[in-house]
């Protein structure tokens, strides 16, 4: 599949101004700043409506700490955080770096916005010379493997994270426009080095409650006329993006599940009545 695509396959994003984008509208449901005028108006409309967003979104936020931290225990450290989105609510290599000093992390997205505000928060914190930002599409696993490889921070040939968090339910179309995001996945199983990990969370319908269901159907539509429609998967097809990969405990669950006592101790508290009201399934899986 790879071969076949080449730099212009999937044309990187400009800095839109006009249209809401997802990974800056995420950025203001964590309660960040890089965002537009057009992001604050569609964010506001949406968490009016649908107030269950934002604690949904921290909760996946937190999920990616507290992984972060349990493959940093399993001797990882290196991190490939594709549709890293912006650095806000706490960022891999700063999480990371709570644990140990020799943490590599490169983050990789497609925006503009999201790229630039990395890149900034690299430099500010001294940290160019350990981690690494670049803009690649996901949909190009070899190319964007190769541009992590020439950042020079990661060592494709030993163990590392893939962390793909809360992007794959953005819809990956294809050059036939139907979602690639399944097969894509696949590739990047196949590049994984033995002793690697995939860690990934997508938003589900499935198994939450039945209200609950109604209203991510309504918030669904809202994207529907942005640059970047979502879609929710059932947990088992979720589950099926870890492919031949073994998932470690607690296996695929809520966000709020997976090994909570990893939580650093300044962590905001998110209540939920059940923690299928997280909306997000999610999980971590070994490559041997």
């Amino acid at each position: 599949m790879s071969e076949k695509r080449d730099s212009e396959a999937f044309p990187l994003e400009r800095i839109d101004r006009d249209h809401p984008n997802v990974a800056r509208v995420y950025d203001y449901y964590l309660g960040g700043t890089a965002n537009y005028a057009v992001d604050r108006v569609f964010a506001e409309k949406a968490l009016a409506q649908f107030p269950f967003v934002r604690p949904a979104s921290k909760s996946n936020r937190l999920f990616l700490h507290r992984a972060v931290r349990h493959l940093i225990k399993r001797g990882i450290r290196q991190f490939v955080d594709v549709g890293s989105g912006v650095p806000t609510m706490g960022s891999t290599h700063q999480v990371a770096e709570e644990l140990t000093p020799d943490a590599r992390v490169v983050y990789i997205d497609n925006e503009a916005v999201a790229v630039a505000h990395s890149q900034v928060l690299l430099e500010q914190d001294g940290d160019l010379h350990r981690h690494a930002v670049v803009q690649a599409d996901l949909r190009d696993p070899a190319l964007l493997w190769r541009k992590v490889a020439d950042t020079g921070v990661i060592d494709l040939n030993q163990p590392l994270a893939l962390m793909m968090i809360a992007v794959l339910h953005v819809t990956q179309p294809g050059p036939d426009g139907s979602d690639i995001g399944p097969q894509v996945v696949a590739e990047y199983r196949e590049m994984l080095p033995s002793g690697s990990y995939l860690v990934l969370s997508h938003g589900t319908a499935d198994g939450v409650p039945a209200e609950r269901a109604r209203e991510m159907a309504e918030f669904r539509k809202m994207y529907d006329n942005t640059p970047t429609p979502v879609i929710w998967r059932p947990r088992a097809e979720i589950e099926a993006l870890f492919g031949e990969l073994e998932l470690i405990e607690p296996g695929a669950t809520w966000t709020p599940l997976w090994h909570p006592e990893e939580q650093g101790p300044s962590a905001p508290l998110i209540y939920f009545a059940d923690p299928n009201e997280s909306v997000v399934w999610a999980g971590v899986a070994y490559k041997p």
